[in-house]
């Protein structure tokens, strides 16, 4: 008799590369996993897995099952998206996915007035700066600096673009002089936001890295990043549209500009759900409207929000530089 929970411990290991990481993953012990294992390859009298340079990859065998198990997973993702897209009441929890600065602090303002009118949609701020699974429901909206990628289950628009200059606090200036040309850079200390695996810098319009100072601070969490500007670690590359504190915080070089887009992605049976249609719909909407605000700092329309006053970058030298496709 199948015993259907082992096919997505099977599913795990074979992704992970090892019972103890297939373990921490399913949130269960490497025990367990391993006795598992043994349970299903002995029901189908084959082993399924093999050590592979250090890895547990599938058999011959075990490529065929897996096949299988992959449809399963994606099959069960669609009975679960089928909850969703029968409803058609504007009522319900909505789960929506944004990085810092975006997320927690632009995000819950602008929700206000659709939450105003639609009292019954809950909404759920994931802030995370991973790419949450929209397939498997992790979230139903996702805020990102990329597309949908690849999935072809997954459809989204890009609608807005985020201008990000270059900031120091005052006592850092103060102490160390601005930089007036970008090779200053070199004799400066930096501050460095890395996250996925890609250190966020300026480009120039051919798509090469400027040049960077002397890190001495590094953060995969935009506000630590943001923090560390402001406690005059180093200069480190700030949105335009931040409220950052003007009697702390300067903008140098304002020439220097990095553009990244910002797209809005679902899960394209989720559209069809009433409730996620008109949140996807409105945040579209919002985003467009304050476009201004995201490019270059403006005050933003949506009232709550503070703004930053700072000088206005000349207009001929900007260099920008969008990684979005």
């Amino acid at each position: 008799m199948n015993n259907w929970s082992d096919y997505p411990i099977f599913l795990a290991v074979t992704q992970t590369g090892s019972l103890t990481a297939a373990s921490a993953s399913l949130g269960i012990s490497q025990p367990t996993v391993g006795r598992r294992m043994k349970a299903l390859e002995s029901r189908f009298g084959a082993p399924l897995i093999k050590k592979e340079k250090g890895r547990l990859t599938p058999t011959e065998f075990g490529h065929l099952v897996l096949d299988h198990v992959r449809r399963m997973e994606n099959e069960a993702d669609a009975i679960t998206r089928s909850c969703a897209t029968l409803e058609r009441s504007l009522a319900g929890p909505i789960t929506i996915t944004a990085s810092e600065g975006l997320g927690d602090w632009w995000l819950p303002v602008a929700l206000k007035p659709f939450c105003q009118a639609h009292p019954d949609i809950i909404i759920d701020l994931n802030i995370d700066i991973r790419a949450l699974n929209l397939a498997q429901r992790e979230a139903d909206i996702a805020l990102r600096w990329i597309g949908p990628g690849s999935q072809n289950s997954l459809i989204g628009r890009r609608v807005t673009s985020f201008g990000f200059g270059l900031f120091a606090a005052k006592d850092y200036i103060n102490k160390y002089g601005e930089p007036q040309t970008m090779d200053d850079l070199l004799n400066h200390s930096g501050v460095k936001l890395e996250m996925t695996g890609t250190s966020f810098w300026p480009l120039d319009d051919q798509g090469a890295t400027l040049p960077m100072p002397r890190f001495v601070f590094k953060s995969n969490s935009i506000l630590a990043h943001q923090n560390a500007v402001a406690a005059g670690y180093g200069i480190g590359m700030l949105p335009l549209a931040d409220p950052h504190d003007e009697n702390n915080i300067i903008r140098v070089l304002p020439e220097i500009e990095r553009v990244e887009g910002l797209w809005v992605v679902a899960h394209e049976d989720l559209k069809k759900s009433a409730r996620i249609r008109a949140v996807f719909d409105y945040l579209i909407t919002a985003l467009q409207k304050d476009g201004d605000h995201f490019k270059t700092g403006a005050p933003s329309v949506f009232d709550g929000h503070p703004h930053p006053v700072r000088d206005t970058a000349p207009e001929t030298t900007v260099k920008i530089r969008s990684t979005a496709a």
